[in-house]
């Protein structure tokens, strides 16, 4: 009987996950630019739009197995990186009504899956 994986370790279907919130970074910026964190210096849309190009980045480099093993390291840290913007927008919306205090609120444990996802994903596969 074959063993099934609790986390997910297809690069691709992550290279996807990345690509798509790189591409949101920049057709819908305004949500993003208010989870960065206020001690970080220069514009918020700055740092949008650096999050979104790194994310891409990020894909492509996940969906070609040569680089592969590098780009799955490098994305786990990049989910510990921006753990600090997910938690500023938990504390921002606070106060606002349940569904959306659910969503900020859920994407705070979110982020190990991601991050043990990334670190499994360039790994090679077995067989």
């Amino acid at each position: 009987m074959a063993r099934v994986p609790l986390i997910p370790r297809s690069p691709l279907l992550l290279a996807g996950l990345m690509a798509a919130a790189g591409i949101a970074h920049f057709a819908a910026p305004a949500p993003f630019d208010g989870t960065v964190p206020r001690i970080l210096p220069g514009s918020p849309r700055t740092w949008t739009r650096a999050s979104g190009a790194v994310e891409l980045a990020l894909a492509a480099g996940l969906a070609a197995p040569r680089t592969r093993r590098l780009s799955a390291q490098a994305t786990a840290l990049f989910f510990i990186g921006v753990f600090p913007a997910n938690i500023k927008m938990a504390y921002d919306w606070r106060d606002r009504p349940a569904p959306a205090r659910a969503l900020a609120y859920g994407r705070l444990p979110l982020q190990l899956p991601l991050y043990l996802w990334a670190r499994t994903a360039g790994r090679p596969t077995a067989g």
